[in-house]
């Protein structure tokens, strides 16, 4: 059953459309078209193989970018039906948000940024948008996937303001400090909900993490304390995962009952209203503060675990070795990058490596370092 949407949600009639004009769908909502065009791209496919915190060789029951959208849609669709919001321009802001990740997680990212900081940085937020408004080549009438304009809007979640001045009115609302809709302020905190929860999973799965550890955050530790309570016996998997999932649901309802609470304190009645407006979507202060002990704790202990470091390091070598490899000659790109590097040399190089998922970034660099492996 279709709930009706809140006046201030978008819908097709207060969307601000798509940049190249097409005729309507018929069988479906134009948001719909828009999650469907990104779940059969290209860069939406290779996320299976690009890492979250693990790299991508080293477990199969790690979350990979892939799933870890596919598990933002869903947190975020449920948050939405709650809301009365969109909840297909949500599925499709959650699915494409990572598109533009750089394999290796921050590491690549970071690591592809030192190599462009003299040719204009390396955002991902931009390069998710560069994806759906450029590079997919899969239409015969425009380059991308010429997305609606508020499923764009919720891809760039972060825009340094020199390029949001080359954005045109996408960029505008960086540039004039007012806040995206209220689908795209819910998809990211449904992202947030997502990687803190199911970082701890994989933390405690690889070892890394201990429940000892983890008694000692209070995001963690309180919802454990009731399982165990109500399950003397449950212990393993099981009581992480009831744990885990308890943790998932209380911060989406504090979210919601926070978001309510904000949206009838600031008047808001229309989709004008909330832009012009602070931040809608929120945590309760308690919550804010709870979670940001979990996020303090996961990057003391998960990310920042030496053993996490060292792979870490090498992903920040093999960016570094291929972009300097190809700065030097664009020769050794596949062709269809050396002909766009006759335009902009160092972001076609960006292109091309942060497309690539972990496996292929290490094999290709094997390929071009390794005197034992020149296939």
């Amino acid at each position: 059953m279709q709930i009706p949407l809140a006046p201030y949600a978008v819908g097709e009639t207060n969307s601000r459309g798509r940049q190249v004009c097409e005729a309507a769908p018929s069988a479906r909502s134009e948001f719909q078209r828009d999650r469907d065009r990104i779940i059969h791209c290209s860069a939406f496919r290779r996320l299976e193989y690009k890492t979250q915190v693990f790299v991508n060789h080293e477990g199969d029951l790690f979350r990979t970018r892939l799933t870890h959208s596919i598990e933002v849609a869903q947190i975020g669709r449920s948050l939405a039906r709650s809301l009365a919001l969109n909840e297909d321009l949500v599925e499709a802001i959650a699915l494409s948000h990572d598109l533009g990740h750089t394999p290796f997680g921050h590491a690549g990212q970071d690591a592809l940024n030192d190599c462009m900081k003299p040719h204009g940085g390396f955002e991902h937020n931009l390069q998710s948008l560069r994806i759906v408004d450029q590079l997919e080549e899969r239409y015969a009438e425009f380059d991308g996937l010429n997305l609606m304009y508020e499923t764009r809007e919720g891809i760039l979640k972060h825009c340094s303001l020199p390029n949001a001045h080359k954005l045109g009115e996408l960029g505008q609302r960086f540039i004039e400090k007012q806040q995206p809709s209220l689908e795209a302020q819910l998809c990211n905190l449904a992202d947030s909900i997502a990687y803190n929860n199911h970082d701890v999973d994989d933390g405690l799965r690889a070892g890394l993490l201990t429940l000892e550890q983890l008694e000692h955050v209070e995001a963690f530790a309180r919802h454990s304390a009731a399982v165990r309570a109500r399950y003397p016996a449950l212990a393993g998997r099981r009581l992480i995962h009831e744990t885990v999932r308890r943790m998932i649901n209380a911060q989406a309802v504090d979210l919601i009952e926070q978001t309510r609470a904000n949206i009838d304190a600031n008047g808001i009645s229309t989709l004008d209203d909330v832009r012009s407006a602070s931040a809608l979507v929120a945590f309760s202060p308690a919550m804010g503060r709870e979670l940001q002990q979990l996020q303090q704790f996961l990057r003391d202990n998960l990310y920042w675990h030496y053993q996490v470091l060292r792979e870490m390091s090498k992903a920040r070598r093999i960016i570094a070795d291929l972009f300097e490899l190809f700065m030097a000659d664009t020769r050794l790109l596949p062709p269809q990058y050396q002909a766009m590097a006759r335009d902009d040399k160092a972001r076609s190089i960006a292109d091309y490596i942060a497309g690539m998922t972990d496996r292929y970034a290490m094999k290709e660099h094997r390929r071009l370092f390794s005197l034992a492996d020149g296939k």
